[in-house]
């Protein structure tokens, strides 16, 4: 799977973090509307912080469902969560929709998960089964440029994962 251009990376350290949050956090609640029960299946660990750390990029995020929210950090600040994974943006984003098989990439290391998985298993279990379409549900963000940026979205993933030696949706 293609990892975030170095390019573009490297300039997001300078990126003021109330931008990233306020963007981030745009995207979930929208997220959220279109899929309303995302969190419901995680029981008794909707209430536990899950981590994800992009290693192309310099941010931390950290989801909390029980509210839910999400905050942006720097990854060298100290961050506690519950359950954690590591891997490329693109590899995370996919793995949000539930379509990319998270045991061949946790099993090819590919992915790093720490913390407590029975947690994380929930999540994953949560978001296989969530029906979420990043390019579909941020689209609608968009307003009338909604179906450009669908379309736009649904691009970008397809030549991401064709880049990635054919990475195989589930």
């Amino acid at each position: 799977m293609m990892t975030f251009p170095t390019a573009l990376a490297k300039p997001m350290r300078y990126l003021p973090l109330p931008i990233v949050q306020r963007v981030t956090a745009l995207m979930l609640t929208q997220i959220m509307k279109q899929h309303p029960d995302l969190f419901g299946r995680l029981a008794e660990h909707r209430n536990k912080h899950y981590a994800f750390l992009p290693s192309d990029l310099p941010f931390a995020f950290l989801v909390h469902p029980a509210r839910p929210s999400i905050t942006v950090s720097r990854k060298s600040r100290y961050l506690k969560a519950d359950a954690s994974v590591t891997g490329p943006l693109f590899m995370l984003l996919a793995l949000m929709e539930g379509r990319q098989d998270a045991d061949a990439l946790f099993f090819s290391r590919d992915l790093t998960v720490t913390g407590d998985m029975e947690a994380m298993l929930a999540l994953r279990n949560a978001l296989d089964d969530s029906g979420v379409d990043l390019p579909h549900d941020l689209g609608s963000i968009a307003g009338p440029l909604g179906p450009w940026v669908t379309k736009a979205a649904s691009n970008l993933r397809g030549r991401i994962l064709s880049e990635g030696g054919g990475a195989a949706w589930n």
